[in-house]
């Protein structure tokens, strides 16, 4: 069996005690490949070193954060684009808009969304959506951007059967399935029972948001096999089943290799 963690930040800090160790433990689950979304400017050396150190491993983005866009975010955006004619990266992400902690930014989050969106088209690359408390703003952003040449998937899905309906209207999206799914009161597990497996991907989005039993720690690769568990449970299918699907459904959408 053979899993991919779409969404992991085994480069930040969390992880320098422990790195390679950590990859290893997933790999004893199976899994073995790793999307790693870029945060701000900050973390960029941080991805790098990492995406190096583990090369047909670990796969980089390159993008500016929702909660990292403030006063200075043109500058930012600067640094994304100049990072993607430099080096070689499989995607847009994670980019989107957060309105959980604050909405000092909102409409400059719109804008770096949209922006972002325009650099994925140009660069023929999928984005990572990350949408907090903000599905009506990701939308609005979206109506005006979607055409045939975007593609993506909406991190860590959170939304109901009506969220659920509208991302596949687009036409061009795929949804992130994570430790949210098996958490009692997530509201995950009731739509995913709707889905078709041609639609998800797992992650992690280690280190936060680690899946039952271990919810409350900090969150690692290994446990996407308890995340895979419980949606080949709600679909009603193998495990195995369900992991070659999404695999198969990582590997298109970002152009990873298979081996």
């Amino acid at each position: 069996m053979v899993l991919v963690d779409t969404h992991s930040h085994i480069f930040v800090q969390e992880f320098d005690l422990d790195r390679e160790q950590t990859i290893a433990r997933a790999a004893e689950v199976g899994v073995q490949k790793f999307i790693l979304p870029n945060i701000d400017s900050s973390s960029i050396p941080r991805l790098l070193e990492t995406s190096q150190a583990f090369p047909n491993v670990c796969f980089p983005l390159m993008g500016l954060h929702p909660t990292s866009v403030g006063k200075d975010f043109e500058k930012e955006l600067e640094v994304v684009e100049d990072w993607l004619t430099q080096h070689k990266f499989y995607g847009i992400g994670e980019i989107g808009i957060d309105l959980y902690w604050d909405k000092t930014y909102v409409e400059q989050q719109k804008e770096a969304f949209a922006y972002q969106i325009r650099l994925a088209k140009k660069h023929n690359l999928p984005i990572v959506i990350h949408a907090r408390n903000s599905f009506d703003e990701i939308f609005e952003v979206l109506d005006k951007e979607n055409d045939s040449a975007l593609r993506g998937v909406f991190h860590s899905f959170t939304g109901g059967e009506k969220e659920y309906k509208r991302i596949m209207s687009y036409g061009g999206f795929i949804l992130g399935l994570g430790g949210v799914v098996t958490y009692k009161n997530g509201g995950v597990d009731k739509v995913v029972p709707l889905m078709d497996t041609s639609e998800i991907i797992l992650e992690t989005d280690s280190p936060y948001l680690s899946p039952v039993p271990n919810r409350g720690k900090r969150n690692e690769p290994a446990n996407l096999i308890y995340t895979a568990k419980r949606v080949a449970d709600l679909l009603n299918i193998d495990i195995q089943h369900l992991a070659s699907a999404t695999t198969a459904n990582a590997i298109e959408l970002f152009g990873i290799t298979s081996k």
